[in-house]
């Protein structure tokens, strides 16, 4: 495989695992996250074991102006994008009108606004020359609103009907737009985001088979893949439809709010 992937939030997590996959492959990367430490580690773990090319670009995607500065230094570095991954996201637990502003506004940034700039950026080209894959992780949270996580539950859905909606804009082409979405997964995000000693995060799966189900359906031009839920979790997710909004509200909560050791 010659095709070059950008994965955003490459460091760590399913976009770690991602990496690996597309390494193993045969393809190109561009990697993308704040750590410089962790994307150089990776960088020379890829290149030494798969010999294909891997550029990292150290950026904070919080930031108003990231992605177009993403985007020039791909363009300066003249690399052409095959499949475009944006992965990086961050949730916060708590109350919304408690939580910090700015953190919440960051993840508004990089969840919503630099997802969807990107995808402008770079669609055009794949429309242009009539071939490209763009993947984007939301969560099976784009499916409720997420009483302890108001924002993130409710950029996951902005995600999830951008990623839908983008993917009919251009259907008849070679370009495909595949919606992630992961149900609680063993990576950094239930620590940074306070969800690790809640109900949800009690079982996880791989970030590695995540990552699998997300790639492969990429591949495939899928419309959406659900990955990572438990037996418990899909019989919550069919039952949606079934109950009233007060029961699921009060249901979601009670599965985010802390509980002791």
């Amino acid at each position: 495989m010659n095709k070059t992937a950008l994965i955003t939030g490459a460091s760590s997590g399913i976009g770690k695992e991602l990496a690996h996959i597309h390494a193993q492959k045969g393809g190109d990367l561009i990697l993308v996250a704040r750590r410089q430490d962790r994307l150089h580690a990776l960088k020379v773990a890829l290149e030494e074991t798969h010999n294909i090319s891997v550029v990292t670009i150290v950026k904070d995607l919080s930031t108003p102006n990231a992605a177009k500065e993403l985007f020039e230094e791909v363009k300066k570095q003249a690399i052409t994008v095959d499949f475009l991954i944006n992965n990086a996201g961050f949730g916060l637990r708590g109350k919304f009108h408690e939580l910090s502003w700015e953190r919440q506004m960051q993840m508004i940034q990089v969840n919503m606004v630099t997802l969807t700039a990107l995808m402008h950026l770079f669609l055009p080209e794949m429309i242009a020359r009539n071939s490209g894959k763009i993947l984007n992780t939301s969560s099976t949270a784009s499916f409720m609103p997420g009483p302890l996580q108001a924002v993130y539950f409710a950029s996951k859905s902005y995600v999830t009907f951008l990623s839908n909606a983008v993917a009919e804009e251009i259907r008849g082409t070679n370009v495909t737009v595949t919606n992630l979405m992961p149900g609680a997964t063993e990576t950094e995000f239930a620590k940074t985001s306070g969800m690790e000693k809640t109900d949800l995060f009690k079982k996880t799966v791989t970030a590695r088979s995540v990552a699998e189900d997300g790639y492969h359906a990429m591949i495939a031009g899928k419309l959406e893949v659900v990955s990572g839920l438990t037996f418990g979790q899909k019989v919550m997710m069919k039952s949606i439809p079934f109950v009233s909004k007060k029961t699921l509200l009060k249901q979601v909560k009670q599965m985010q709010e802390s509980k002791p050791e």
